[in-house]
């Protein structure tokens, strides 16, 4: 055989290694893609959350239908929610492709010891 014997050897490496680069792209792009849904949710459920709190006082109804206009508004939809007083929890899901992720998020009034770590009644 001699010397020909590999010829043709670095074509085959070659398109092993462009088919190797090309799965590895699509996960990646597959991940920025659940990634960017994941944000997408939580941004959606936040904001949800706040404009339910906002109208709490106004009914658990309400405060609902509120959290699901702001949800639509952000290309989501409330999966969940509810009012406890003036505390409001949401979740809020986001479809992008394959991907369907649900975050929850609370909203309400401060606490009454203030940020986290000083003690209360510092300002």
């Amino acid at each position: 055989m001699g010397p020909r014997s590999d010829r043709g050897a670095a074509t085959v490496w070659v398109a092993f290694a462009a088919c190797a680069l090309c799965v590895v792209f699509g996960v990646v792009l597959a991940l920025g893609q659940a990634v960017a849904a994941r944000h997408r949710a939580g941004g959606a459920a936040d904001l949800a959350a706040l404009a339910a709190a906002d109208r709490a006082l106004w009914g658990e109804a309400e405060a609902c239908a509120v959290a699901s206009r702001v949800a639509a508004a952000q290309r989501a939809e409330v999966v969940r929610c509810a009012v406890r007083g003036d505390i409001a929890e949401v979740t809020a899901r986001v479809a992008s492709g394959p991907y369907r992720p649900g975050i929850r998020s609370r909203a309400g009034p401060p606490g009454p010891q203030g940020p986290p770590g000083l003690p209360a009644g510092s300002p």
